[in-house]
């Protein structure tokens, strides 16, 4: 596959959450496509900085809070200090919580909004300065279908999936003179490591068992399959590329034929 570089300088990519799921097979389509990539999320997971590695491009990672300021300015500088400037950021960090409105804690709902939405502002605050200067850059947001059409106790999780799409929004147009694109990519259920907590959580809630619950879902996706972490990651991968020039400002749905 071609590699997406500038001159003799590969690009640099960010990816957050990028440790697992859909963000660590966006990290690896991009390291595939000779991307330098940068992974960050609170937990460093080695296995999957090996895997990143065996692509042959250069790699980098750390920990990364995208809910403290601080950290997110230590980490861009750290990876400007160790690959260089930031092309591409994709904010796949996310965390989601299962209650009722009525009955939410506040605590939680704060910190999924914090995760979900406030650390993409901060992750491209840091990043998109930068990119203006450069005149390129590529900001590419995990969304959801629930920002739109919603989902039953993900108050949450919905409320911080919408506020990002009118962020990207913004986001877009700031950037649409100086050669930087921003799109949302919103799937629907994606098997992950977060969906199947979600699905074991809501087993245990109604007296069922994991593999009743997804079969269940399977059931009602007229695809009748669930999305797959790499189908999402081959995506983001393509909107970081030269010829996605065009595509900003988009919510990029990847329902599966199910808009739920």
């Amino acid at each position: 596959m071609e590699k997406i570089s500038t001159g003799a300088q590969t690009r640099v990519a960010i990816v957050t959450g990028g440790f697992a799921g859909i963000g660590l097979s966006a990290a690896a389509e991009l390291a595939r496509q000779g991307v330098s990539v940068a992974v960050g999320a609170r937990t460093v997971v080695d296995a999957s900085l090996s895997q990143l590695a065996e692509l042959s491009s250069p790699v980098w990672g750390g920990v990364l809070d995208v809910r403290d300021t601080e950290s997110v300015r230590d980490f861009v500088s750290e990876v400007e200090r160790q690959l260089g400037p930031v092309d591409i950021l994709v904010n796949s960090a996310g965390i989601g919580t299962q209650q009722t409105v009525s009955e939410h804690d506040e605590e939680k709902w704060l910190d999924v909004i914090d995760t979900n939405l406030n650390g993409c502002f901060r992750m491209i605050k840091a990043c998109m300065p930068g990119m203006i200067e450069r005149k390129w850059g590529r900001i590419v947001s995990v969304g959801s279908t629930a920002a739109r059409t919603a989902v039953p106790k993900y108050a949450a999780y919905c409320a911080s999936k919408s506020g990002l799409l009118g962020l990207n929004r913004a986001v877009a147009l700031e950037g649409a003179a100086h050669g930087v694109t921003a799109t949302v990519v919103s799937p629907t259920w994606v098997q992950t490591e977060m969906m199947n907590k979600s699905f074991q959580a809501k087993a245990k809630e109604q007296g069922t068992s994991f593999e009743e619950e997804i079969g269940a879902l399977v059931r009602q996706v007229p695809q009748q399959r669930l999305v797959q972490p790499s189908e999402i990651g081959a995506l983001i991968a393509f909107l970081c590329r030269e010829e996605a020039a065009g595509i900003t400002m988009e919510d990029i749905q990847v329902n599966a034929a199910a808009w739920w």
